[in-house]
């Protein structure tokens, strides 16, 4: 191979190496995030013993599991082995929305008074008139 060839294949691998890598797997499904799941299968024959698993967000180069729902990322990490159906996504969709719900209109109902809400934070805590609550305020000892 002359210099030349040689220098044309360099700069070609040099170029390829900052193109993003085509992945090919098998699509096993989506979620209300916009996330796409995907699975290369296992090739004990070429030492593969594991599929691989990967996911592709909507927005490029944002990978953040706050926008994966628990279902995919137990499938991601192995801890399932089929993908989560669509019906199982929605009801327990469903019943977040639900948990959500309930506890604002109990939050929303407690009606605290202005004692209560100054200990709120600790009220596992004994509540002593003698010292402040918080360190520094001007109500101190009465």
């Amino acid at each position: 191979m002359s210099g030349r060839g040689l220098f044309r294949v360099v700069i070609k691998n040099f170029v390829d190496s900052f193109k993003k890598p085509r992945q090919s797997g098998q699509f096993m499904g989506d979620d209300y995030f916009g996330n796409k799941y995907y699975e290369v299968a296992a090739d004990p024959s070429r030492g593969k013993r594991y599929p691989k698993r990967f996911y592709v967000p909507p927005v490029e180069m944002k990978y953040d599991q706050d926008t994966m729902p628990a279902e995919w990322d137990a499938w991601l990490r192995y801890r399932r082995d089929t993908p989560p159906s669509e019906e199982e996504l929605k009801g327990n969709l469903t019943v977040a929305m639900m948990k959500k719900e309930n506890a604002e209109k109990i939050e929303g109902s407690k009606s605290l008074t202005p004692e209560e809400q100054r200990h709120s934070d600790m009220s596992s805590f004994p509540i002593y008139d003698d010292f402040e609550v918080t360190p520094g305020s001007k109500t101190g000892p009465k």
